[in-house]
């Protein structure tokens, strides 16, 4: 029971993104994202990605775009006084080709656009420690009391891991509808992975020793739209407008898990079987279960105050209420032993989510003929409600902020280097609600993740 709580944490917590603004999405799509925030309203070699309407305003030619992000920091819970902590180490891949021909101009990029990276918690996480509690609880309320210390269910060494990964690719195309507004269309395939490994064990000197694991993958493809807008007001002025369509995953779970028997003979004998699945459905070997990437409308624009210095502003939607998002819910049913005792029930709460938003403000200034200094902060609200924390799925505001330099060595090479780093507001779980009634303390959830990026633009 406790560790299927774990490992639904984990796959939550990584398909939120290592360092996601969103849920599931990411937006740091390219290298330069990570310096420059404020990327929508932006002309450069990063627009493929943020703006591609705006790639018809570059100068003619062919353009190979490759690049790399390393994320590194950790993801924690608190509960009951003791720290669970996963280190995280995450690598994002950045490609990109586009052709600039007059008023016309064909792209693609691939790489992420959602998930996290690999995330091992070995001592556990807190919905596996919250094992112990309950059947304390649960086995004292049976005996008509508290539990004695020296019967008391403990924690022999449970563990977690899970891994979470959204890739796609993009073909499209641009054109001018004027010297001033030009559009974009393109098609977008998306592959998403996720993965949920395991194992609880319990003891107590009053019960057979309870242990159940789990490994299982999920996996789905889906096909998204996206449609551009870029309007260049004037020669200092950038107005830009991109759609992401919602993307819609149906996810197939398939492995092996192994459920525990919860057999107390102190207390009358066997209270029943318990399946990590029982609380996370989506995760049951052989179901299929729709996780949809929310569609986004971004918003940017940029001005040229200086010859020297730009500007720039962006803003993302996220419609978060019109996905489905594994917003099922589980439910455990425990035999009470004593004849004409009601059973017990445990019931996990649905998942719910409110739209998310996020803003950046951005500054690039240039120090001389081959050398930019990059500068950006970003507010993230995720739209993710507390019902929806867990081991691995804790979608936390946040507040980013960047930096970064570009290097033009020549007028057909670029190179750019980044860093930033994400802090996450400090929130509390539902364990309140989830187990009310069992005396159950409730998990603190933090982050901490720095990101450094490396670029290089070739023009042929």
């Amino acid at each position: 029971m406790k560790k299927k709580l774990g490992i639904f944490a984990i796959a939550a917590l990584l398909s939120t993104g290592a360092y996601a603004a969103s849920i599931d999405h990411i937006q740091t799509y390219t290298p330069e994202y990570l310096g420059n925030q404020s990327q929508n309203g932006m002309i450069n070699k990063s627009s493929v990605y943020y703006n591609p309407a705006g790639l018809v305003h570059l100068d003619n030619g062919t353009y190979f775009h490759i690049g790399a992000q390393l994320a590194v920091g950790h993801e924690k819970m608190d509960y009951n006084g003791k720290e669970y902590k996963a280190d995280l180490l995450q690598y994002i891949p950045t490609l990109a080709l586009y052709s600039v021909r007059d008023e016309r101009t064909i792209f693609w990029t691939f790489g992420g656009l959602g998930g996290g990276g690999d995330l091992e918690y070995k001592d556990g996480v807190a919905g596996t420690a919250v094992v112990p509690d309950l059947l304390n609880n649960i086995a004292g309320k049976f005996m008509g009391g508290t539990l004695p210390e020296q019967f008391k269910f403990k924690d022999l060494g449970s563990s977690a891991e899970g891994k979470s990964l959204y890739g796609q690719t993009t073909i499209g195309r641009a054109w001018k509808v004027n010297d001033k507004l030009s559009m974009s269309i393109a098609g977008r395939a998306v592959l998403g992975m996720k993965k949920l490994k395991g194992d609880i064990n319990v003891a107590s000197p009053i019960a057979e020793p309870i242990h159940a694991d789990i490994d299982v993958d999920r996996t789905a493809w889906g096909l998204g739209a996206q449609i551009g807008f870029n309007y260049k007001a004037t020669d200092r002025l950038n107005l830009a407008m991109r759609y992401d369509s919602r993307v819609k995953l149906n996810f197939k779970a398939s492995g092996n898990e192994n459920f525990a028997t919860i057999n107390i003979p102190a207390i009358g004998g066997n209270l029943g079987n318990v399946n990590f699945s029982d609380f996370y459905p989506e995760y049951t070997p052989g179901t299929k279960t729709r996780r949809d990437l929310p569609a986004i409308l971004a918003l940017g624009a940029s001005y040229k105050v200086t010859d020297r210095w730009t500007t720039a502003i962006s803003g993302n939607y996220y419609f978060n209420k019109d996905a489905k998002m594994d917003r099922v819910a589980g439910t455990v049913t425990l035999k009470n032993p004593i004849p004409g005792k009601q059973n017990i029930t445990l019931k996990g709460l649905e998942p719910e989510y409110d739209n998310g938003w996020e803003i950046a403000l951005g500054n690039e200034y240039k120090l001389n003929e081959k050398w930019t200094l990059l500068g950006s902060v970003n507010y993230a609200h995720t739209g993710a409600k507390v019902s929806s924390y867990d081991d691995i799925e804790f979608a936390l505001n946040s507040v980013t902020v960047g930096a970064g330099l570009k290097y033009a060595p020549t007028d057909c090479d670029e190179w750019v280097f980044t860093v930033c780093h994400f802090f996450y507001d400090q929130e509390s779980g539902h364990y309140d609600k989830k187990y009310a009634g069992y005396g159950i303390a409730n998990p603190e959830y933090d982050k901490s993740i720095t990101a450094f990026g490396l670029a290089y633009t070739k023009k042929f």
